[in-house]
Formats: C-alpha cells, sequence, structure tokens
C-alpha cells in the first residue's frame, strides 16, 4: 500500500473501509472453522477415514487464515491508532480469530481420533454424543452471528449455554469410565470418544470465549470469568 504523505493522518473513513474488510477476513475464517467442524463430526459419525483426512489436511489453511488476520490487526492499530469501540473492535477481531484457530484444531484433534477409532472394531458412539455437537457447533454459529450483529443478549445467552455443554462432557465421560471398567476390550475405543467430547467441551469454552469478546467490545466491560445472562 502506498506511504500517506508525510504530516498527513489516514482518513477515518479508510479505517472503517479496512475495519470492514477485516470482518469479512474474519467471517471467511469462521466458515472454515465451522465447516471443520461439522465435517469432523460427521466423519465420526460416519466413520469416514477420507473425510478425517481433509479436515486434517486442512487444519494449514486455518492456521494462515488466523496469521493474517493478526498481522491486519496489529497494522491497523499501529497506523490509525483507533480508540474506543474502534480499537475494541480490532482487538475483538484479533481475539475471536485465535478462538477460532483453536476451534480449527480441536476439529483436526476429532478427525485423528476418527482415524484412530477406524482401526479397532466398530463400537457404538455415545448417544449423547451428536447431541453435544449438534449443541456445540450452534453454539459456534450464534457467537458469530452475536459479533456480526453486535448482540449482547445473544452473547450473554451463549455463555449461560455453555453449562450444559460442560454437564454433558461430565455426564458421557463418565458413563464411558463405567463402560470401560466393565469390559477391556471397550477401552481403546472409549478412550478415543473421551478424546472427542473433550475437544467438543473445549470448542463451547472458544464459543463462550468469542461471546465474551463481543461484550467487551460493545459495552467496554470485561465478562471473563463472570459470564451471566
Amino acid at each position: 500500500m502506498p506511504e500517506e504523505p508525510h504530516g498527513s493522518s489516514p482518513a477515518p473513513d479508510k479505517f472503517h473501509r479496512e475495519l470492514a474488510d477485516l470482518k469479512a477476513g474474519l467471517l471467511e475464517l469462521a466458515q472454515t472453522a465451522e465447516r471443520a467442524i461439522e465435517s469432523s463430526v460427521t466423519a465420526l459419525l460416519h466413520r469416514d477415514p477420507h473425510l478425517a483426512r481433509q479436515v486434517i489436511m486442512g487444519d494449514k489453511a486455518v492456521n494462515s487464515q488466523e496469521e493474517a488476520l493478526d498481522g491486519q490487526c496489529v497494522r491497523l492499530i499501529a497506523l490509525y491508532q483507533p480508540v474506543a469501540i474502534d480499537l475494541r473492535q480490532v482487538m475483538a477481531v484479533d481475539h475471536i480469530s485465535a478462538e477460532l484457530e483453536r476451534i480449527g484444531d480441536s476439529a483436526t484433534n476429532i478427525a485423528e481420533e476418527v482415524l484412530n477409532l477406524q482401526q479397532l472394531p466398530a463400537k457404538p458412539i455415545h448417544y449423547d454424543l451428536p447431541r453435544m455437537a449438534q449443541q456445540v457447533r450452534e453454539m459456534v454459529r450464534q457467537s458469530l452471528q452475536a459479533f456480526l450483529e453486535q448482540d449482547t443478549r445473544l452473547a450473554r445467552k451463549i455463555c449461560k449455554e455453555d453449562d450444559e455443554i460442560d454437564a454433558l462432557d461430565r455426564s458421557i465421560i463418565q458413563d464411558l469410565v463405567v463402560e470401560m471398567s466393565g469390559e477391556a476390550g471397550s477401552i481403546p475405543p472409549g478412550i478415543g470418544q473421551i478424546n472427542i467430547v473433550r475437544n467438543l467441551e473445549r470448542v463451547g469454552d472458544h464459543a463462550t470465549n468469542i461471546a465474551e469478546q463481543v461484550v467487551f467490545m460493545v459495552e467496554g466491560e470485561s465478562i471473563r470469568h463472570r459470564c451471566q445472562g
């Protein structure tokens, strides 16, 4: 990009155009991360190793997109020195992109467990695992909707939904441990499912972190560790 003339400052409308481009880039990353989670869960439910490998190979794209967004955020802050809500929006994009990259990592971890389970005798997936996966994916979708619409009410609702994900995490793992203790052959697939459940729980945490960023961006209030409706 051409340098600004000496002694002049970038025009505010140019900043907001670049901020809009930044948000568009975040949306692209969000769509990539969402697809990764959806595909990893589909690979699990359908025992599809080809789809699982696609998720693993796609992780590089998620990482690249996150790195590019981080660089853009640093550049905008250095060049325009935004304040108040403008600064909070750039900071929110930077934090949210990092959360999305971690969601991509969890999708990769799930896909890797799918490949591991493929090498074992087929065992039924815990009946609550698909429901947990669906709720986690919906949390991610809603957290991004809250960001795009600057909807703090929806953001706070997402924070409360994380309690149900945590409860499912505990319940499913407890059931799997009981099953593993009664049958030695169920231990390897049980461990694989536990790893998948833990990764889904982490995705719920990342969605909650995104929601918290929305509240900070709009209201200037940090609600980390005390997100409430």
